[in-house]
Parts: C-alpha cells; structure tokens; sequence
C-alpha cells in the first residue's frame, strides 16, 4: 500500500448505519476508528446518544468514545487538537484511518479547519443568558432564524448553548455565525476520502422510530432520570434527553415525552443531511452497497 496517509470520514444522519460500515472498513484495512460525533464524547450518555454497544466497541479500538464527563468543558477546538493528535499516532502504524460522526461542524474542523472566531464581551453573553432564562428557548430560536437564517437551517434548535453562542457573535461583531466557516480550507497532510449514507426518507424515518423504541426499551427514560438533577449542563442539552426532562419536570405525560423523542430526532438527521449535502466532495452511497463503497475507496487510496 502507498505510503500516503488516509483518513476514510463516514458520515450522515443518525440511525443511517454508520456503525456497521465502519467496523466493516476498519477490519478489512486493520486499523482504528475516531468518532467526530459530539454527543458521544460523554461516558454518562449511552443509550440517548445511540453509542457503538460495547461488543461493537471490543471489536476494533475506538478513539473519542467515553472520553469526557458530562461536568467536562470541552468545544469543537479542543476537539480538533485532540482528533489531530489521534490520527498522528495511528498513521505512525497504519496508511488508514477511519473517522465517523453526525457532527457536522466537528468532521469539517478535521478536513477543513475552523475559522478564527473574535472573542466577545463576557457581559454580552450574560445578557444573552439572562434574557434566554426570561423568555425562553422559542424567543432564542426566533432571534437567531433572524438575524442567522443560514445557521438557524442546520444547527440543532434545541441546544440553547448553540444558539447563545451564535446571537452572542451576531451581537458582538455584527457578523453571522455562519459567515465565520467560509474560508479557505487547510491543508492536511493526509488524503481525505468523504463518504456519505444516505436512504430514502420513510425508510430512515422508520429506522429512526424503531431505534427510539429499542432505546425506551432498554431503559433511556431510567438513564434521563439518572440524569435530571445535571439536565442544566450543555451536554445534556440535546435531543434524547431534553424531551425526557421536559416530561420529568411534569410539561407533559410519557406518551408526548416519546413522540417529542421520535420527532426531533427525524428533524435532527434532516438537519444533519442539509449541513453534509452543503459538502460536494462526498461520495453519497446506500449502507447495503457495501461493496461499492469499498471499490470507490480503493480507487481513491493516495
């Protein structure tokens, strides 16, 4: 095999069958898989986060999985640092290396780079805190469709801590959020292979419902539970708990709990299909065309 490094980056939308391809690829070249997915850093969420099993993750060593406590302070710039770091040693003993995620912004700070973000007044921020704990999560996403309508189509609506920080820049630089992930990319000194999976919507819709069954049946609303008196930590601002907790704090009964689940992870994973079909070098593929997938890596092998 050429001496050229690659890193094979699987993404797409949850519950699309990231996890058996990757297992798959990681096997046959014999190497180790990154996750780029932000919500799966966290070793306290499991069954919300749709984490590999733990026979999944003995199968081949994974990096970025269980990694942080949800008490930890962690962005997508300590991310980058520590993926870098990561795939540095692997090529030191392999030309491949698999990274895998739904995390949109996450995959591009490794094949892209992140933009310089300005630091911005400390009191803007507590304002902004302070007017999202008057009004409320509706009031912060009606500012940002706003003033961001760009950022607004692909971040996820129910993360306060996303949307805080977007009107935090708009209101401290007068710039867009958006408008910060546009620059020329970096150079990475490895080849980049970008493929996506993708199905037809009815077919993901219904593997997303059923996955949320077989998450509720395995115990997710006890896991939530386990959860609630932490539910203010940014961690735990997302979909697969923030409904629960909605529920716990007594909003609404099981039954609502559960359709709010199923609904925002569909509305989830069309958001993360709008941020990855922004990306024209991705190579979308069916997960059963697994064959396909592997005879389009090896053409694109540096």
């Amino acid at each position: 095999m050429a001496d050229k490094k690659n890193l094979i980056l699987i993404v797409g939308p949850t519950a699309v069958g990231k996890t058996s391809l990757c297992l798959n690829l990681a096997k046959k070249f014999n190497t180790e898989i990154v996750s780029c997915d932000s919500r799966q850093f966290y070793r306290e969420m499991n069954l919300g986060t749709a984490k590999p099993t733990p026979e999944e993750l003995q199968q081949v060593p994974h990096h970025l999985i269980n990694s942080l406590s949800i008490e930890d302070e962690y962005d997508v710039r300590k991310f980058e640092y520590d993926a870098l770091e990561i795939l540095g040693d692997l090529f030191r003993k392999n030309s491949i290396a698999i990274m895998t995620g739904g995390s949109g912004l996450y995959a591009d700070a490794i094949t892209k780079g992140l933009d310089e973000i300005p630091d911005v007044d400390p009191e803007i921020r507590k304002s902004i805190i302070s007017e999202f704990e008057e009004k409320g999560l509706g009031w912060l996403q009606s500012q940002i469709e706003k003033v961001d309508p760009e950022f607004y189509q692909q971040v996820d609506r129910q993360n306060p801590q996303r949307l805080m920080r977007a009107l935090e820049i708009f209101r401290g630089t007068g710039l867009k959020f958006s408008s910060f992930r546009v620059k020329q990319k970096v150079i990475r000194p490895f080849n980049i292979i970008k493929i996506g999976l993708e199905r037809d919507r009815v077919e993901l819709y219904q593997r997303i419902d059923l996955r949320m069954d077989q998450m509720i049946k395995a115990g997710l609303f006890d896991e939530a539970d386990a959860l609630f008196e932490k539910r203010h930590l940014n961690a735990l601002q997302t979909v697969g708990y923030s409904e629960i907790f909605g529920y716990l704090e007594g909003k609404y009964d099981r039954e609502e709990a559960i359709r709010l689940l199923k609904r925002n992870s569909r509305r989830y994973a069309k958001r993360q299909l709008t941020w990855f079909r922004r990306d024209s070098e991705i190579k979308w593929f069916h997960p059963d065309q697994q064959d396909e997938i592997m005879t389009w890596i090896e053409t694109q092998i540096g």
